[in-house]
């Protein structure tokens, strides 16, 4: 098979999976190197196709179903876990975080946590690599973008934010 070829599959594959797929995962079905995946998805992209990198993989973006809400939070990185654990627990999805950078400006990252299951694999990575998040950029403030299925949802996010002592005022 060709460079060409594989990206098609890769394509068609990101287009058919309802769940994010990780390049290591493209790799070892394509009998490449992860590198080469994370290449032929760079040139997707530069071809028009919006993919989205999330800690779990590449996805599609999908269009919300529901009600999204964003939530001003302020914590240590140590609070991370029990602030998103809050936000799934009310049967919502953690979309992204977003910092407000001297620099860059906006930085977003995008997160898809849906579940405690994918909360406890994201901070376990963090853990794994070593990585900060981004809102130690902005001594703990941040945005999360949370998508809900209605707004007694959003609501009920809040509030457990809010009891938590997350929320920036």
């Amino acid at each position: 098979m060709d460079a060409q070829q594989r990206r098609q599959i890769i394509a068609r594959r990101l287009a058919a999976s309802p769940a994010p797929l990780s390049a290591a995962a493209l790799a070892k079905e394509l009998a490449v190197s992860r590198q080469i995946i994370v290449g032929d998805v760079a040139l997707l992209r530069a071809g028009g196709m919006d993919i989205t990198a999330t800690p779990r993989g590449y996805l599609l973006p999908q269009p919300p179903m529901g009600t999204a809400a964003t939530f001003a939070c302020r914590h240590r990185a140590d609070q991370m876990e029990a602030e998103l654990n809050a936000v799934v627990d009310q049967g919502c999805t953690v979309l992204d975080v977003i910092v407000e950078h001297p620099i860059y400006g906006q930085l977003t990252g995008p997160l898809r946590l849906s579940s405690r299951y994918e909360v406890a694999q994201f901070i376990q990575r963090c853990r794994q690599e070593s990585a900060a998040p981004l809102s130690q950029l902005t001594e703990g403030v941040h945005l999360h973008t949370v998508l809900c299925p209605d707004q007694e949802a959003a609501g009920r996010v809040r509030a457990a934010l809010d009891a938590l002592g997350l929320l920036y005022q």
